[in-house]
């Protein structure tokens, strides 16, 4: 399986830290908020140097507060930075209460806003020079982009069927939160799919992420999810997609039970349609430093393909 981890540290040398770490324990991928040092990609670019082959991926940045040619350059300037190909940038319009609270701005369209940065985003980490003018956003870069070492996939932050058709139109994929295997299965994996399709691109990724918690008592590991993500539970969107997927609460979305559960579990979100998964590790119980390494154990233990226990060299 294709698992990546929550990234994320106090500091940028933790950071380095986690992302070796993370790779030699076999995982493909790891995902950083925005919030991360108050901004990922300087540790971003400095974890991708000290590594070789996991990827980094942002999930996500706020398009809002930046314009896509930044962010573009910005992009360049971290895959110039890695020195190697691994760097994934995930956007989304984050949520009414952040843009309209934190940076006092508008949030009347936030589909034709993200459809528009979209269009211009991919459009340059493609190489090409973009000539356009939208509604909400315009962008002429001939001569004001920096060049690209290597190709720096885009991933739409994508439940609304306009976003999906967006992701799929002219993104490399989405990424998702709180997303259960239900709503990818109906929802989610066929929209995206058929506009891909549609817009004749590749094969769309689906990176879905969820709580994820090894624990022999579910209602206590559900508890423990509940506790940490009571705040999605309030915002409109993950209300639909959770709705979607048959959970009620974030907790019901979560990912946990005993081994043999939590790898079923994982199994059906892959037949679902996801094509990576982004495991955010919870830690249960008395003893949150073993829940956690129970619960990392089991996933580097799925995401390595010939099955090597963290540690042992892979033939």
């Amino acid at each position: 399986m294709r698992i990546g981890l929550t990234g994320g540290a106090p500091t940028p040398d933790k950071i380095v830290q986690q992302a070796r770490r993370a790779e030699a324990d076999g995982f493909s991928s790891l995902w950083y908020a925005s919030i991360v040092t108050g901004d990922p990609l300087t540790p971003m670019a400095l974890a991708g140097r000290e590594t070789t082959t996991i990827e980094l991926g942002t999930a996500v940045l706020q398009t809002y507060p930046c314009h896509p040619l930044l962010q573009a350059n910005r992009a360049a300037s971290v895959a110039a930075t890695m020195g190697r190909p691994g760097l994934t940038l995930g956007v989304g319009p984050s949520h009414e209460s952040v843009v309209r609270d934190a940076y006092g701005m508008d949030y009347d369209r936030p589909g034709r806003n993200a459809e528009e940065y979209t269009r211009i985003l991919t459009g340059l980490l493609r190489g090409e020079d973009v000539d356009f003018d939208g509604e909400d956003w315009s962008a002429h870069s001939t001569g004001r982009m920096a060049p690209l070492p290597h190709p720096v996939p885009v991933l739409l932050s994508a439940l609304s069927p306009r976003l999906l058709r967006v992701a799929g139109r002219y993104a490399d994929g989405t990424v998702l939160w709180m997303a259960p295997a239900k709503a990818v299965d109906g929802h989610i994996a066929p929209r995206i799919h058929a506009a891909a399709t549609e817009a004749g691109r590749p094969a769309p990724r689906i990176v879905a992420g969820l709580p994820v918690a090894v624990h022999d008592d579910v209602a206590e590991a559900r508890n423990a999810v509940a506790a940490t993500s009571g705040a999605y539970a309030g915002m409109p969107n993950y209300r639909r997609i959770l709705e979607l997927g048959g959970a009620a609460t974030p907790a019901d979305a979560a990912i946990v039970g005993g081994e043999p559960s939590v790898r079923a579990q994982l199994r059906s979100l892959l037949d679902a349609g996801a094509t990576d998964i982004w495991a955010n590790i919870v830690p249960v119980g008395p003893d949150p430093a073993a829940s956690a390494r129970r619960t990392r154990a089991l996933l580097s233990e799925l995401a390595r393909p010939d099955g090597a226990s963290p540690g042992q060299e892979r033939r």
